[in-house]
């Protein structure tokens, strides 16, 4: 009996043949309502808006509610780029001790730590000899309602 492999929240961009959705020249008002138009401005790939780096970036699940502060929520995707150097202030994919977690980095009591956006998260500080190695500096996300 075979088992089922559970589903990863960490993917590459994908290459290829890809449909791609339309973007409207008109842009729909958050507040008062703007008449609407059809006209079709070009066709729009999430890779090409999202994703500066193919080869260095990938995409990760959010779980849990530590990022909140800044606007990363719960089942969020991240857009992670491997090859931007990560410096105080940037938000950041972690691992610490083997498992991943979504922090800024920054510096806590002097000391170089991971921050989190909510205040019912302490912050993670970083010692030479901890096992902690920062993966990739988060440059988007998509949210699903």
């Amino acid at each position: 009996m075979g088992t089922k492999r559970p589903r990863s929240n960490v993917a590459a961009v994908a290459g290829g043949e890809q449909s791609h959705p339309l973007l409207f020249a008109s842009q729909p008002a958050a507040g008062f309502p703007a008449p609407g138009d059809d006209l079709v401005e070009q066709p729009l790939d999430l890779n090409d808006l999202l994703v500066e780096h193919p080869t260095s970036t990938f995409f990760v699940r959010v779980s849990g509610d530590s990022m909140e502060g800044v606007g990363i929520f719960d089942r969020d995707i991240l857009v992670v780029d491997r090859s931007i150097v990560p410096t105080d202030g940037k938000i950041v994919v972690a691992a610490v001790y083997g498992e991943l977690v979504v922090k800024r980095l920054g510096k806590y009591d002097g000391k170089q730590a991971l921050l989190s956006a909510n205040d019912g998260y302490a912050p993670i500080v970083v010692a030479e000899s901890d096992d902690v190695f920062v993966w990739g500096v988060v440059t988007g996300s998509v949210r699903f309602f």
